[in-house]
């Protein structure tokens, strides 16, 4: 298993703070937003992680993540997304990357309580997403379940939601998610739709849905980017990071403490 973290894109609901940085890069309580996809991911036991990012912030990944985790045996890959074209299309650029591996992309912006391990260890082909019952479904992927649970149909931002449950930025794919994803026709936005890949596993009948039960924060607004940090103070998110993570963090932060204190001198 891989895993992707899509950080590209230009953040323009948070501008002016996003104007001289990535939105990923952005403090949620005590450390930037990206090392929250990547707890979730590491946490799910994936060792080999490609972000994507805009290029105009690829230095500042590289001075963040570049070596962090080389002694923990976490391997970061960089890959500059020069135009945003859609969610899906993550997939086609970490095409090499995944060298025909199953694959768990998040999005850097998303923040999630529950810990997915056991799901994505059991996974073995098809596609697996989540659905989250949230208030304000019409601006996200909405899924559609029967009575006894099974998966109906899913929607990109419908003006009228079928149910209440939307689809975290969170997904796993066996390898056939590349060859589906150069195959998609771009939607009226002009980008290839994360929905549409969800669609077509759901046609052949090898979409799971897992419903989750924890916090899921999507913090790409000045509301919930507020919200978020509030919500790992509050739960305390912060302590329920997975030891490589925190200790990666720990070392950096002397590395950098004493780099300052040589300026000093």
């Amino acid at each position: 298993m891989k895993g992707i973290i899509l950080s590209g894109g230009t953040a323009t609901r948070l501008f002016p703070l996003t104007a001289t940085t990535s939105k990923q890069l952005l403090p949620v309580y005590d450390r930037q937003m990206v090392f929250y996809p990547l707890n979730t991911l590491i946490k799910a036991g994936i060792k080999d992680i490609l972000v994507i990012v805009a290029p105009e912030q690829s230095g500042q990944y590289l001075n963040l993540l570049g070596s962090i985790f080389d002694k923990y045996g976490i391997r970061l890959e960089f890959k500059v997304q020069k135009v945003p074209c859609g969610l899906a299309d993550a997939f086609i650029l970490g095409e090499d990357f995944m060298d025909n591996d199953n694959v768990t992309m998040m999005l850097g912006d998303n923040i999630l309580e529950d810990d997915i391990h056991k799901d994505v260890k059991k996974f073995k082909k098809g596609g697996m997403i989540f659905a989250k019952e949230v208030p304000d479904p019409e601006r996200l992927g909405v899924v559609e379940f029967d009575k006894k649970g099974k998966v109906l149909s899913i929607e990109e931002k419908p003006k009228k939601p079928k149910s209440n449950f939307a689809v975290p930025g969170i997904y796993t794919y066996d390898k056939r998610v590349v060859e589906i994803a150069k195959n998609l026709k771009p939607s009226d936005r002009g980008e290839i739709e994360i929905t549409d890949i969800n669609n077509k596993y759901l046609e052949m009948g090898e979409l799971v849905v897992k419903k989750i039960k924890g916090a899921w924060l999507d913090a790409g607004t000045f509301d919930s980017l507020l919200d978020a940090g509030i919500i790992v103070r509050e739960k305390k998110l912060y302590k329920k990071f997975s030891p490589i993570v925190d200790k990666a963090i720990a070392d950096f932060n002397a590395e950098l403490k004493a780099i300052a204190k040589k300026k000093l001198i």
